[in-house]
């Protein structure tokens, strides 16, 4: 049997604590979605690039279709998923990296890479590319762990891709 070697939640205790943050900050969200502080092709930049750390299947394919409807291009695409910011715009490339240091680190970035990101983004905009981090990494994770229960009541059968 093939090992499972994607992301999952590994207690419920930090599920119910990134629902519990979700539900709070559903109003931030909303003003997340709406494009006015982040532009929707740099929400989905975002997006995909903890995904492409994460693994999550849903949530890239549901993303990349957004990020396509949001005028990225395949090219870019790519490069993301493959964890490359070569070609995004280079206005977005340090909060890219960011994401990308996010997903690996599991939430607990170094301290000097987020004051970096407020420096260079400002505290306003920089709460809200950590919202739509942290955002994308429980759908992710959730994702993750849906795959993990497939994965295990079918010994190894499902899940995996």
């Amino acid at each position: 049997m093939k090992k499972f070697n994607k992301r999952t939640y590994k207690s419920f205790t930090k599920f119910f604590k990134d629902i519990k943050f979700i539900f709070k900050n559903r109003a931030q969200i909303k003003e997340l979605n709406n494009g006015e502080i982040i532009s929707e092709s740099f929400k989905e930049r975002l997006m995909m690039a903890v995904t492409a750390v994460n693994g999550c299947r849903y949530c890239s394919y549901y993303h990349t279709r957004l990020a396509l409807e949001a005028g990225i291009s395949h090219e870019e695409l790519d490069k993301i998923i493959d964890g490359s910011v070569k070609n995004s715009p280079d206005s977005e490339k340090f909060a890219l990296l960011y994401a990308q240091h996010w997903a690996e680190q599991a939430g607990q970035p170094d301290k000097d890479f987020t004051e970096q990101l407020i420096e260079q983004y400002g505290a306003q905009k920089a709460k809200y590319i950590q919202l739509a981090i942290r955002t994308i990494n429980f759908g992710n994770l959730t994702g993750n762990t849906f795959d993990y229960l497939l994965y295990k009541v079918s010994f190894g059968h499902l899940g995996l891709s």
